[in-house]
């Protein structure tokens, strides 16, 4: 469809009722004011912009439509035009002309209808088809709209925000959607996979122990970036920046979803939890060459991906089609503006940057040392009472982990997940990189000084297999992603201990389990920021599937029933959480280097005998003893990933003995105790179970329970 001839308004109201003004270029997007709304956006070589107005989300055509004339309307490279008589809740979009000159980067559409960047609300009609985005022709009859919104008017109730140190805190990484929209979830139907469903689980997440929840993509996306017969079920395919996913709310309404979105958050503030949103700048749904053009493409397409200048293509180091021009002046800006409207206006806690490398990179794909970006979000004021987690790491071979920049930024550590999954399989030549994972890692980070907090320690995450499919899975299991299983990583370190997926054997049921508890009980006692997958608790399956992406069924979704099912693996891990949490050395190591803290715990490696460590090839456990440098109290760590009983023999003690606090070769509840409640060990060896973990602990004050 071509662009409309020139009018300055086509009513289909009198024109009385909703005229224009000139308008400003600030602020960016749609602004309400009191006699209507501004309208600005940044293209510098488009030709000719016309702003649409619609009566709602289905319209095949517009109620209103203004043209911009460039002598009145623009300013600089800002297209603004002020609309009276308008308001919260008007649906609009742009049409913009240019040049198409894919050579050059310069994608301009003018039959496409585009929504804004700065939207703060996006609409899908009933009639909306990606496909129709793609290729020649118009698609204002199948396009998704941008919508008008006032933000003003939510009560917080005055709710503080959680302020959890670096050092307390505990991250569970969830889906909004898939934790609640199982059927035995206990949720009202209306309420399942909503905000509204997180919020009536809030109970849960408080008795589990964590202090902040890491939400995948609450940005919109669109759910039809997948595979043919398969919804994009993960949201790593944004939309817009600074708009909510409308899918999460209760009446699948965008104006809704802002309100639902703000009251979880009070309720999980309320409940001392924080928010952190797992942000995706690395790239959008609009692919590569043969993509859509939803937005950025059709507005400015080398201001906001990075291009080959030789040949007008995409550069892909995302692996979805396109990379973001994330150090351009103009995107730059949209990054930080949509950081600050995430803390100022929803009253989030903290971002996980996806691919967060990539925002290291200059225009022409170069890793830069200084990147302005990431520097920028380092030093920001309004974001310097947040938690910045980067995903060091992109889809193009760039592995920034322990070398990524800046001051504050915290890491995903891959090498940590590795390694401690290789060590507890049993892997030859594992046993130093397990020692260094659990001291925080220092051969990473010690030496840029950084914080034992640097590292945020994870088994298992949203990609790859669950903690219990790592357990139960030699291979692989895709095949419902409809991609031959040629889908998701190869490198799983994972072991089926004998029976590929589910058994009934006991002896194999038996490991697994030991082996979850292992897992679980490093990843808790180790230094660093630990993150628990939604479900491990409980060994929520994926039935193998290790790139469940796409896959908006019980696959993914929390089984609830596993609450009760292995009410013994939660309750484990929730006393982990209060052994972790009720550890003094938390507030004395906060403002200390992660060299320094390792240096003042005198820590002591030893084999079988104490002071006697196998740093062999073929060695499969260790032990260590620490010292707590406030209490002087001193804890016995045995690591046994060996699949034989190993007798170790412990370490003297003057003038206390030796408690048991965890033993993953027992059966619940003498697998764990809290500290307070630790039997006393009064046999100078221990015998540790082939493949399990002891941890022991000598304190001043002396209990007469014996432990057997």
């Amino acid at each position: 469809m071509a662009i409309a001839a020139d009018t300055q308004l086509r009513a289909l109201a009198p024109a009385s009722e909703v005229y224009t003004r000139q308008g400003e270029a600030h602020p960016l997007g749609a602004s309400v004011q009191e006699s209507g709304v501004n309208f600005s956006l940044y293209s510098k070589d488009a030709t000719r912009v016309l702003l649409h107005l619609f009566e709602d989300a289905d319209a095949t055509c517009p109620s209103h439509t203004f043209e911009l004339n460039p002598l009145r309307h623009k300013r600089g490279h800002y297209w603004f035009i002020f609309v009276c008589n308008i308001g919260h809740g008007q649906i609009y979009g742009f049409q913009v002309d240019g040049p198409w000159l894919p050579e050059k980067g310069l994608r301009f559409d003018k039959d496409k209808i585009l929504i804004d960047p700065y939207s703060q609300a996006i609409c899908f009609g009933n009639n909306y088809r990606r496909e129709r985005a793609i290729g020649p022709g118009g698609n204002m009859d199948a396009c998704m709209k941008s919508m008008v919104v006032d933000q003003l008017g939510f009560d917080w109730q005055g709710v503080p925000v959680p302020s959890h140190s670096l050092t307390e805190t505990i991250i569970y990484e969830m889906h909004v959607g898939g934790f609640t929209k199982h059927p035995n979830s206990g949720v009202a139907a209306d309420k399942r996979g909503t905000f509204a469903g997180v919020i009536e689980k809030i109970p849960y997440l408080k008795a589990l122990g964590v202090t902040a929840v890491e939400l995948l993509p609450v940005q919109q996306f669109d759910v039809s970036d997948a595979p043919d017969g398969h919804p994009n079920y993960w949201g790593y395919s944004p939309i817009n920046f600074f708009s909510v996913h409308a899918g999460y709310s209760m009446d699948n309404d965008p104006l809704s979803a802002i309100n639902e979105f703000k009251t979880m958050v009070r309720e999980l503030h309320k409940a001392d939890i924080e928010v952190i949103l797992d942000v995706v700048f690395n790239h959008t749904a609009e692919g590569d060459e043969n993509g859509p053009t939803f937005c950025f493409k059709g507005l400015q397409n080398g201001a906001y991906y990075l291009v080959d200048k030789k040949n007008g293509q995409y550069r892909n180091y995302s692996g979805c089609g396109n990379t973001c021009n994330a150090n351009h002046s103009v995107f730059r800006r949209m990054i930080i503006d949509a950081l600050h409207f995430w803390v100022t206006e929803m009253r989030v806690d903290g971002f996980r940057f996806d691919l967060a490398s990539v925002l290291a990179r200059d225009s022409r794909g170069q890793p830069m040392k200084e990147p302005p970006l990431l520097w920028s979000i380092d030093s920001d004021p309004i974001l310097c009472g947040t938690k910045i987690i980067a995903e060091a790491w992109d889809a193009a071979g760039l592995y920034q982990v322990g070398s990524f920049i800046g001051d504050r930024w915290n890491e995903w550590n891959g090498k940590f997940r590795d390694d401690v999954r290789a060590f507890w399989r049993g892997d030859n030549g594992y046993v130093s990189r397990f020692a260094s994972r659990v001291l925080g890692s220092p051969d990473i980070y010690c030496g840029r000084q950084h914080s034992p907090h640097r590292s945020v320690n994870f088994i298992c995450a949203h990609d790859g297999f669950t903690l219990n499919d790592l357990v139960s899975y030699s291979e692989k299991h895709n095949w419902a992603n409809g991609e031959n299983n040629q889908d998701g990583d190869n490198h799983n370190l994972s072991s089926n201990y004998g029976v590929e997926g589910p058994t009934e054997l006991p002896e194999v049921e038996t490991m697994r389990h030991r082996q979850c508890k292992n897992m679980l009980a490093t990843l808790y006692l180790s230094l660093g920021m630990p993150m628990l997958n939604m479900g491990d608790e409980v060994r929520r399956t994926q039935q193998g599937n290790n790139n469940a992406y796409c896959q908006d069924n019980e696959i993914s979704w929390f089984d609830w029933s596993l609450v009760d099912k292995h009410q013994d693996l939660l309750r484990f891990v929730t006393l982990l959480g209060q052994i972790r949490r009720a550890e003094p050395t938390l507030d004395w190591n906060m403002h200390r280097s992660l060299s320094s803290v390792v240096e003042n715990v005198n820590i002591r490696w030893h084999g079988v005998e104490p002071n006697k460590p196998d740093w062999s090839e073929h060695s499969h456990s260790l032990a260590l003893t620490v010292y707590h440098p406030i209490t002087q109290d001193e804890l016995y760590v045995v690591c046994n990933a060996y699949w034989d009983p190993l007798a170790f023999t412990l370490p003297d003690r003057d003038s206390s003995e030796w408690h048991v606090v965890i033993n993953t070769a027992k059966q619940s509840p003498d697998d764990i105790y809290p500290i307070n409640q630790a039997p006393r060990y009064p046999h100078r060896t221990i015998l540790a179970s082939g493949r399990s973990m002891i941890v022991m602990i000598a304190k001043s004050v002396q209990q007469d329970e014996k432990y057997d």
